[in-house]
């Protein structure tokens, strides 16, 4: 045991930074962001070193969106305890983001096909696309960003696995767990904060 834990210790970090930002993000708190900055540092060497190059190069591309998506809660409206205050997904955003993710999803998967050693191209690929279409609403504050989390962390439990990186795939099925409360509790704030201004 003590021989795994020497060889899985970062990824070990990995979980608990990620689960704690996950939890953070869930309940609307600004905190996520410095914490999901560490965690992505932490797994661009976990995934660097599983071949695993689109979700190391996510995690460069996380901390640039971390940076971004702090500094545009800060400026954000906050409720009454201090917590960000989501926003309804606006309709005319979905194809735009969809044609994203398309396009994203593509682009790496010809890229880690013609230049890596991947064996898992197209897995890497969709789930990176589908990942920076999920922090770009997350960094929106857009309510449906759990929805796109969901789908993105079932792919990633899958991926995961395959490569071996059982404690990651765990971390990221606790993620879905937590993206359904995260769901539920952004949709009931938004719910209760329309129902106010309609007063």
């Amino acid at each position: 045991m003590s021989e795994w834990l020497g060889a899985h210790w970062l990824e070990l970090f990995g979980f608990v930074t990620g689960a704690i930002c996950v939890a953070l993000a869930a309940r609307r708190s600004i905190w996520n962001f410095p914490l999901g900055l560490l965690n992505s540092s932490v797994f661009f060497v976990v995934f660097t070193g599983a071949a695993l190059y689109a979700a190391a190069g996510l995690q460069l591309v996380y901390i640039g969106l971390g940076v971004a998506g702090w500094v545009g809660w800060l400026r954000g409206t906050h409720l009454d305890d201090d917590r960000i205050a989501p926003r309804s997904t606006p309709r005319g955003a979905v194809l735009p983001l969809a044609a994203a993710t398309v396009a994203l999803t593509a682009g790496l998967w010809w890229v880690l096909d013609t230049w890596t050693d991947s064996t898992t191209q197209l897995a890497d690929a969709a789930t990176t696309g589908l990942s920076l279409t999920a922090q770009f609403m997350l960094n929106k504050r857009w309510l449906h960003n759990w929805l796109v989390w969901i789908i993105v962390d079932a792919g990633y439990v899958g991926l995961y696995l395959a490569k071996g990186l059982v404690p990651t795939a765990l971390l990221y099925l606790i993620f879905i767990g937590i993206a359904v409360a995260g769901y539920r509790s952004w949709r009931a704030t938004l719910t209760r904060e329309n129902a106010m201004s309609d007063r």
